[in-house]
């Protein structure tokens, strides 16, 4: 009864009737899908190992569609060749390309404390950044400089006390020169009236009208009269001068008053301890240092002539020979509203070390360079007046006796 009710069984395929039929088919289709799934993984691995350790700088050799520069200041095997567009004569021309910095003619000066200064704090800042200042200019003033103006006053009054003894000392010697010589004249006609009265007793004893008493009497007076006429001349000796010599007492007054006269020199020269000076004649691009603060390590401030700009630029060591006095510099930075122009004026005697650096990450940052300084003109000097320590590109136009 079962058997009845059960719906029909329906017909199996068979499977060795369907590998049959369709086997070939169906296995070359997978196979090919997988094949091809395969090689495209290839492409795509190989392509991300060729973007990788090539880099753009390999595929704009044959598209020329990246962009992007080598890196400033590599090897001449990797550095590209720059042009720059001469606009009047409608050609290019070679150029050699390098990283550098404008500074003022002459670099950046710190301006310090005088030697001396001590522990001295500032007192004031006459000067703000940007001032023009000029050579010998007092910009600043330390606590130290009232204590210094007084040692100079007082040197002052110094001298002004041994111009006084001086003068006094002249006055004086003067005075008892004169009284010596009244004094010598009274001895000397002492003793020649005590000569005369010890002759006429001389003569009255012989007569017997006098006694030896009275003899000896007047050759004493005449001795004490000598006597004094020799203190007298002495006196005039010791308040008259030598030729060719001043007095005692006026050449020591006098050499009082130079060595108070050297004291106000001290003093004077120690005032310019407590002042603070320009050395150059230029403009304040930084304030180091503000008031009640002992003078910082960098100086009190930063002086320059920015009349007149520079740009240094860092030449690769095997570009240099590319290098020469006088070929036109053209400068630019983001920072610059339009390109510098400058002309080479020195170049290094020196190789060094690399210190401007590109932003470019695949830049050399261990490259061997030479100092090249370019002269601004007077247009890009006033251009670049407030932008000293401005990281630039310099490109120098070589002529072809120079590639």
């Amino acid at each position: 009864m079962d058997t009845q009710n059960s719906p029909p069984a329906l017909p199996m395929p068979r499977a060795d009737l369907v590998e049959e039929s369709g086997s070939g088919k169906s296995k070359w289709s997978l196979r090919g899908l997988f094949t091809r799934v395969v090689i495209v993984l290839l492409i795509f691995v190989i392509g991300a190992f060729l973007g990788a350790y090539l880099g753009p700088p390999f595929f704009s050799g044959f598209f020329g569609i990246d962009g992007k520069t080598p890196p400033i200041a590599e090897t001449d095997s990797q550095a590209a060749s720059a042009t720059i567009n001469d606009g009047a004569a409608g050609r290019s021309e070679s150029a050699v390309v390098a990283l550098g910095r404008l500074q003022p003619k002459g670099k950046a000066i710190t301006v310090a404390a005088p030697f001396g200064a001590s522990d001295a704090r500032i007192a004031s800042l006459l000067v703000d950044e940007g001032d023009r200042v000029t050579i010998g200019q007092t910009v600043a003033e330390l606590d130290s400089l009232p204590s210094l103006q007084l040692a100079v006053e007082s040197a002052l009054a110094n001298i002004a006390a041994k111009e006084a003894a001086l003068a006094q000392a002249r006055a004086m010697v003067a005075a008892s020169l004169t009284e010596a010589e009244a004094s010598r004249d009274r001895a000397l006609a002492a003793v020649q009236l005590a000569r005369q009265a010890l002759e006429r007793e001389r003569s009255l004893s012989l007569g017997g009208a006098s006694s030896r008493s009275t003899v000896q009497s007047a050759e004493a007076t005449l001795a004490q009269s000598t006597s004094d006429l020799a203190k007298a001349d002495a006196s005039i000796v010791r308040y008259q001068s030598a030729p060719g010599m001043l007095q005692s007492d006026i050449a020591v007054a006098e050499r009082n008053l130079d060595l108070a006269k050297a004291e106000l020199a001290t003093a004077r020269d120690n005032l310019s301890k407590g002042v603070v000076v320009s050395p150059i004649s230029g403009t304040v691009i930084a304030i180091n240092s503000r008031p009640g603060e002992r003078p910082a390590s960098a100086g009190i401030m930063t002086t320059a002539d920015t009349d007149h700009m520079q740009v240094e630029l860092e030449v690769y060591q095997t570009d240099i020979k590319r290098i020469a006095i006088g070929q036109t510099v053209i400068v630019s930075s983001p920072a610059l509203s339009q390109e510098l122009e400058g002309s080479v004026t020195l170049i290094g005697y020196e190789v060094e070390q690399q210190t401007v650096l590109s932003a470019d990450p695949a830049a050399n940052t261990d490259a061997r360079v030479v100092r090249v300084t370019t002269d601004l003109d007077p247009r890009s000097s006033a251009l670049a007046a407030k932008l000293t320590g401005l990281e630039v590109v310099g490109r120098v136009a070589v002529g072809k006796d120079h590639e």
